[in-house]
């Protein structure tokens, strides 16, 4: 469905991405399993086609298409969707309405609102009302935005660190809807470093230093990144304090 070839991303003469191939397929959850810094939110904008992540080199392919070149908007129409490290805030707008906009990007036999937020173990009584702003907690922002996402029925859902910000009893509740994406025929890249939040996948790639080092099943590159990836020098500065350096 997805397939990565040889990509690449410098910025300001520094190399950020490189040699990077990787393949999703239909209906697979691909983990892509990194410590911070090591280019995880880089590769989803760059896969997203967020503006100033135009990749140096490569190919990016969706259902053999060749999307490189083009636009956000025009990968959105073709059924990617990003769920955001950090979702954003909509003053103004609440849950059911900001659900409901989401559902306009779906197809048949989506999940109603209710039934959305019920999958992120948030009560609908108490949310659909509820304006979609700073109000809320950064966790319960992440759930609603994953949600909104859900609601989407997307061909292929980005999810950076869809478990950042949860609380321990809450992750079953991000599992389920990860789940729920495979089950209704979404394929789903889901980048995370919580290595038991990875091993849900069918495969999972290990990114260290700006390029996959392994893929494979999800318990052996979960092995591989404890044992080489955690202490490596390159992963000891968060991702956000490395694009300000660049």
């Amino acid at each position: 469905m997805l397939k990565l070839i040889n990509i690449e991303l410098n910025l300001n003469g520094k190399r950020i991405l490189y040699d990077i191939n990787l393949e999703v397929r239909k209906g697979e959850i691909h983990s892509i399993l990194g410590a911070n810094g090591t280019g995880k939110s880089t590769l989803s904008s760059v896969i997203m086609g967020l503006s100033g992540y135009q990749p140096t080199a490569g190919r990016i392919l969706l259902n053999e298409e060749d999307i490189t070149n083009l636009p956000v908007y025009e990968r959105a129409r073709r059924g990617i969707t990003l769920g955001w490290q950090e979702p954003a805030r909509f003053e103004g707008l609440t849950v059911a309405h900001y659900l409901k906009i989401s559902q306009k990007f779906s197809g048949d036999g989506v999940l109603t609102p209710r039934e959305c937020l019920l999958k992120v173990g948030l009560p609908p009584e108490l949310y659909l009302s509820r304006a979609v702003d700073g109000t809320l907690s950064g966790g319960e922002r992440k759930r609603i935005e994953l949600a909104s996402v859900l609601a989407m029925k997307p061909k292929l859902a980005i999810l950076d660190e869809p478990d950042s910000g949860i609380d321990s009893l809450s992750i079953d509740h991000i599992v389920d809807v990860i789940k729920t994406f495979s089950r209704t025929g979404s394929a789903v890249l889901l980048i995370t470093h919580h290595e038991e939040v990875a091993a849900i996948a069918d495969r999972a790639s290990s990114l260290c230093d700006g390029t996959i080092v392994k893929t494979g099943e999800p318990q052996a590159v979960a092995k591989f990144f404890r044992n080489h990836c955690e202490e490596c020098p390159h992963v000891n500065q968060p991702e956000e304090e490395v694009m300000k350096n660049v």
